[in-house]
């Protein structure tokens, strides 16, 4: 805009001085360029606010306007001509009259939906469930959700930021613009930056990176444009350090794009980057309906996989099974929820598209919450149960949020008959936090349990022998899956708690075939690398190098080994170590029921001498505790320490997810 001009004339300068109204001004351009109009010449009357000229300068332009109501003396410059910066290009004389009309501004109408704002609209609505309603009628008629709607559902309402909306399909060559736009809406990936649970723990820790494939575009196909969102989303992921959620229904790699140089294709940063991402932030996939060759292998590389009870997942489809000449098989003969619950690949089972997103939202609240201990926002508050809790509920002390049942339950959980079996599911229920318990991997390697839960509110992982399954002995998959669930609790910064009551490692000809020493020994690499800390209740046995397992490789290593008055420990299994140490004895034993009686006693003399009261007499664990005082050692010697913890940005080795 011109001013009026600092060194315009004499008498200009001298009305100013006197404190006068200046009578004339020379307007001059702020910019080089080229004179594209000028709207007014000699003898005009302008208003304050209008337009005079108007200059292009870098094929942008300038107006020049009236700084105040004025009459044009006379214009210096032509259309077309090329000007510099501070040229003369007309000069006013101001009226004096506060009668002088001016231009006023124009009204905006905020309401107003200009042409090119309402054409990018109308494109975002074309891939939205709104825009597809025949698409969406499909997906509903088989009782499922659609992508967008499961994504809506597991956010925070309007928190979801997209990547890509209107991005289509790399098929340009063979299809029109208007086809693809009405059929392959982004690409099939819906993919960005959200918050979940931003009321409970602030915005900075709910935000996640959320992405689902979308099975009405090309059955959820991986296209050239939506590796291309993936890989910006993981990059994010890993330069944010925010959670990834992935809906990972599809068909696997999309040999139909034209659009691209692609021949292999092995060039794909995608999966590079979504390993890259394993140990560094959580990750969580959720399967339903079909999940196939590379859908299936970003879902496998997640720390937890949610799937429902439609899922099929394999690492190939039918096409690729038949392609290989491996026969011909219905999507549904392929990795069935009941094989895949079974074997391990899937961590929790589902019944629909409602209920993994709500397990996904629930798994993902550990992880925000351990986060908040490890940058020291967490409370402080302790739970003040005393060790005489027969008038105290220890777990209720700390107000409803952090609630549990009655401690006293524990006493009697543990039969006082060493031999019989018992469900160590209800010890967890009892010790944690009422609804705080999510068990991971529930239908493989049923002789661990892995779970999620808190304690005094705040997150903690366990890991568990169930003595229901071959008296609790670690069998080769049982340590596979421990193992991987120490490393992803070491990732993502949360205390373990080890409960024990294991005669041991699984021994035997066939343990030795499926790689016993190997896998076993796996448990001791991982529990000797933890960073963060963990602890040992022994429930009942504690035999050999197993029970060594379960607390981290030593009984030293932990922040405190205690066991309950159940509690039994040796070197092995006393029937065993009876046989073993005392054979001489048994065998200079001739008659049968004498040798018996011998054996008895040996083994009731080694039990004795195996109790917990006597082993914690000698130091070797820290303490014989009332069941009901669990949760206080819990409380005050491992969540109220962060012994071993880095930064809770610092990158952690991946998680195997075998």
């Amino acid at each position: 805009m011109g001013e009026p001009d600092a060194n315009s004339d004499s008498d200009a300068r001298a009305g100013s001085d006197s404190g006068a109204r200046v009578d004339r001004s020379m307007i001059t351009s702020p910019v080089q360029g080229r004179v594209l109009e000028v709207r007014v010449g000699p003898g005009d009357r302008v208003a304050k606010g209008m337009v005079l000229a108007v200059i292009e300068s870098m094929k942008m332009h300038h107006d020049l306007v009236a700084p105040a109501a004025a009459m044009v003396m006379s214009v210096s410059i032509d259309v077309g001509a090329q000007i510099s910066a501070g040229t003369n290009v007309m000069e006013l004389r101001f009226v004096a009259s506060i009668d002088e009309p001016e231009v006023t501004p124009t009204h905006v109408d905020l309401a107003l939906i200009r042409d090119d704002l309402d054409r990018v609209l109308s494109r975002h609505r074309a891939g939205l469930d709104a825009g597809r309603p025949d698409a969406v009628r499909k997906v509903h008629s088989r009782g499922r959700r659609t992508a967008r709607e499961n994504v809506e559902d597991l956010i925070d309402d309007g928190s979801f930021i997209e990547y890509g909306p209107l991005v289509i399909a790399a098929q340009r060559r063979r299809r029109s613009e208007d086809d693809l736009i009405a059929h392959t809406p982004a690409d099939g990936l819906i993919g960005g930056i959200a918050t979940i649970g931003v009321d409970r723990v602030g915005p900075e820790r709910a935000r996640v990176v959320v992405m689902s494939y979308d099975y009405t575009v090309l059955a959820g196909t991986q296209g050239h444009q939506n590796h291309r969102k993936k890989d910006r989303l993981f990059e994010l992921a890993e330069r944010q350090r925010l959670p990834v959620v992935l809906f990972a229904e599809g068909g696997g790699g999309r040999p139909g794009d034209t659009d691209t140089t692609v021949v292999s294709g092995l060039d794909t940063m995608a999966f590079y980057l979504f390993g890259r991402l394993s140990g560094t932030v959580p990750l969580v996939g959720i399967a339903s309906g079909r999940c196939f060759a590379g859908n299936a292998a970003l879902l496998g590389c997640c720390d937890v996989i949610i799937a429902t009870e439609d899922a099929n997942i394999g690492m190939g489809g039918p096409a690729m099974i038949s392609g290989g000449g491996l026969g011909e098989f219905a999507p549904e003969d392929i990795g069935p929820i009941d094989t895949q619950h079974a074997n391990g690949v899937v961590d929790i089972r589902v019944a629909d598209d409602a209920e993994a997103v709500d397990v996904a939202r629930r798994y993902l609240t550990y992880f925000q919450d351990a986060d908040a201990t490890a940058r020291g926002s967490a409370g402080t508050t302790t739970d003040s149960a005393t060790t005489d809790s027969a008038t105290t509920d220890s777990a209720t002390t700390d107000g409803a949020a952090n609630s549990a049942a009655d401690q006293r339950d524990l006493r009697h959980l543990i039969p006082e008959n060493r031999l019989q079996v018992y469900n160590v599911r209800a010890v967890v229920e009892t010790l944690v936090d009422t609804d705080s318990h999510l068990e991971l991997r529930a239908g493989f390697a049923p002789g661990m349990i892995t779970s999620l839960a808190r304690i005094d509110g705040r997150p903690v992982a366990i890991l568990a022998n169930d003595p229901a399954h071959l008296g609790g002995a670690i069998d080769t998959e049982g340590a596979d899956k421990a193992a991987r669930f120490l490393q992803m609790c070491d990732a993502h910064g949360l205390p373990v708690l080890f409960l024990c009551d294991t005669p041991g490692f699984m021994v035997g000809p066939a343990s030795e075939a499926a790689a016993a020493v190997r896998h076993m020994s796996r448990l001791f690499v991982t529990g000797a690398n933890l960073s963060v800390p963990c602890a040992t209740v022994i429930l009942r046995k504690a035999y050999g190098l197993g029970a060594q397992a379960m607390a981290a490789g030593s009984f030293k290593a932990p922040e405190f080994v205690v066991a309950w008055p159940t509690g039994e420990l040796g070197g092995m299994g006393l029937e065993g170590a009876v046989r073993l140490g005392f054979r001489a004895e048994l065998d200079a034993e001739r008659d049968a029921e004498a040798r018996q009686r011998l054996f008895d006693s040996m083994v009731e003399l080694a039990y004795t001498n195996g109790r917990a009261a006597n082993v914690a007499a000698q130091f070797e664990i820290d303490d014989v505790i009332d069941p009901a005082d669990t949760r206080r050692w819990i409380i005050t010697a491992l969540l109220g320490t962060s012994t071993g913890r880095t930064a809770a940005s610092r990158r952690r080795p991946n998680i195997d997810t075998w």
